[in-house]
């Protein structure tokens, strides 16, 4: 699961350090509901370390997200990062190590399938992971002005987009409302060489990979592959064993 093949380079983004700063900086002093402020880490205080050390690579990131899902299904999850502590040292910044880009279903939070904490991921979620400007938009930001290196394509077993888009195409029929955006979207990955569930469950790959592509080609995220600096993956989780596994 996860193999590590991506090569081992620090991410670093190039964008101008006053608006880094200001990006990174959103919404530290917000206040909460009736206006009282949100209770921030006294200036004095030390940001608590991860253990283990924060993944600063594509191939460290890949690790650590097998091991929280190797933990995650076999029952020894460690809920990391959720102290006091850690809850301070975020009302000062964020540094994510990966952004996963996965579906809306309730059974697949990223957080849980790769037992992860506070500040740890970066998760953008749409039904089927379908793109659009303000998903590759959000990509875009946790890779430009957050520096991480490395973003997980997550698809899953039984996914009810891409089965709502499969039976679209067989039916003819238009889905209500904005659900046919989304199957718009799904239908150029459908494979037809498949019937029934097989035809469901080979587009949910094919579906990962194209939009892994589609990222992947993106000017600015091209970029930051070609030096190695980031990497952009497929993967799939399955419900049946709570496994994630790479596609590409």
């Amino acid at each position: 699961m996860f193999p590590s093949v991506i090569p081992d380079t620090d991410a670093s983004p190039h964008t101008a350090p006053a608006r880094r700063a200001l990006l990174r900086g959103g919404l530290v002093g917000a206040v909460a509901l009736g206006g009282a402020p949100l209770t921030a880490a006294p200036a004095s205080a030390t940001p608590a370390p991860r253990t283990p050390a924060r993944p600063t690579t594509a191939a460290e990131a890949l690790r650590e997200l097998a091991a929280g899902n190797r933990r995650w299904r076999t029952f020894r999850e460690r809920h990391p990062d959720e102290t006091p502590a850690v809850r301070r040292s975020l009302t000062q910044g964020q540094h994510p190590f990966a952004v996963v880009l996965g579906c809306i279903d309730s059974r697949v939070p990223p957080e849980l399938v790769f037992d992860q904490g506070l500040g740890d991921l970066m998760t953008v979620r749409t039904a089927g992971e379908v793109l659009d400007e303000a998903v590759l938009g959000s990509v875009a930001y946790g890779v430009l002005e957050l520096g991480i290196p490395l973003v997980v394509v997550l698809g899953h077993q039984s996914c009810g987009a891409v089965r709502a888009a499969v039976e679209a195409d067989l039916s003819g029929e238009r889905l209500p409302a904005h659900i046919q955006y989304l199957a718009d979207r799904i239908r150029p990955f459908i494979d037809r060489t498949k019937e029934g569930d097989a035809r469901v469950d080979a587009t949910v790959d094919a579906n990962v990979l194209a939009v892994r592509s589609l990222l992947a080609a993106e000017p600015d995220l091209a970029a930051k592959i070609t030096d190695g600096e980031l990497a952009v993956v497929g993967a799939r989780y399955e419900l049946t064993t709570q496994a994630v596994h790479r596609l590409d």
